[in-house]
């Protein structure tokens, strides 16, 4: 097998740079948990980028971010509103429901987004103490089809919330991706737009490991030190994950990388379009690429470059770019693909 592929952008190693910066944070002591000065930077550089008035969680992962989210913002008795695709729903071994104690309403999805017309069907029951109360509404940019919601479509789901007195959340796992191809800084589409708490990722752009909870009104975080150390996701060695926040801030490193990212899966998108037998059945907006191909030829593509299956009852499937994707990646990826069509 080939050892390159297009599987996930979690399969890309980590950037020099930030080895580097965890290299050299790794000499002496410092006080652990978080309270050294390497984290107090990293915070320092969030707000730069967010506010002076926000709160900011450091965590191993996205499923840890988003679970330190939701139960940030939720009790045991609400529900929380999200698409169908939405990682929270398909891929977290129903990790936030059983720490949340939430239950999770899943939307029908136009492109992987949800609307005001379609949540609205879900906000009732209110005060009714056999209904789960709906507490919270959590969207993902760039969402799991790898589309892009815009800055006007983010705030129509915020109005809405706050109408309802529901606080909204964002995975932003591949946050880098959207503000590069949005060409947007963070804010504008996230705390601007109204969003009530973050979950940002390094992790898929180049990190090792390492995401941010950040809260925009830091009266929602009042307990979320304890549900984080509850959660598993209080790293001890703090100043490798700040570490690896500052090197990514440096110089725009996450937005070379998402660019780029962003820019192989067009080519990737742009070549695989020429070729007979393929079917494009998402926009290609950030740095995933969905497409529907035969069936039989799925295993010795594989075999080549690895990818997954997104959807096995009508073969589509899902290529992601990352970071280090080349264009001789993709070229011969196209070639491979062609040969086997």
């Amino acid at each position: 097998m080939n050892q390159r592929g297009f599987a996930s952008d979690n399969n890309a190693g980590v950037h020099s740079a930030i080895m580097q910066a965890m290299s050299e944070v790794n000499n002496g002591h410092m006080v652990g948990y978080g309270g050294d000065p390497i984290t107090a930077k990293a915070v320092e550089r969030f707000k730069q980028e967010f506010g002076d008035d926000i709160d900011v969680y450091f965590a191993f992962n996205g499923t840890g971010a988003n679970v330190i989210s939701l139960a940030s913002l939720s009790q045991s008795f609400n529900s929380v509103l999200c698409a169908e695709t939405a990682h929270i729903q398909v891929d977290e071994c129903g990790a936030p429901e059983k720490l949340t104690g939430c239950k999770l309403i899943p939307i029908k999805t136009r492109e992987g987004k949800i609307y005001p017309e379609e949540i609205k069907k879900h906000l009732h029951g209110f005060g009714f103490e056999h209904h789960a109360q709906p507490g919270v509404i959590s969207i993902s940019q760039v969402t799991e089809l790898g589309t892009l919601y815009t800055v006007e479509e983010i705030k129509a789901i915020t109005k809405l919330a706050h109408e309802y007195d529901l606080f909204v959340h964002m995975d932003g796992a591949r946050i880098a991706n959207a503000a590069a191809a949005l060409g947007l800084p963070f804010k504008a589409f996230t705390r601007d737009a109204g969003i009530d708490v973050l979950s940002f990722g390094g992790t898929k752009n180049g990190m090792m490991m390492g995401e941010a909870v950040i809260f925009f009104n830091p009266q929602q975080s009042r307990f979320t030190k304890y549900i984080r150390k509850q959660s598993m996701q209080l790293y001890s060695k703090m100043r490798f994950i700040s570490a690896q926040f500052l090197a990514y801030f440096e110089n725009d490193l996450w937005k070379t990388n998402a660019l780029h990212a962003n820019k192989m899966a067009l080519l990737l998108e742009s070549e695989v379009a020429k070729i007979s037998g393929v079917r494009l059945t998402q926009k290609t907006q950030a740095n995933g690429v969905f497409a529907i191909i035969p069936a039989e030829i799925i295993p010795k593509l594989q075999e080549q470059y690895f990818f997954y299956i997104w959807d096995e009852s009508r073969s589509e499937v899902r290529w992601m770019t990352s970071f280090d994707t080349t264009e001789e990646d993709v070229f011969g990826f196209a070639k491979a693909l062609k040969e086997l069509l």
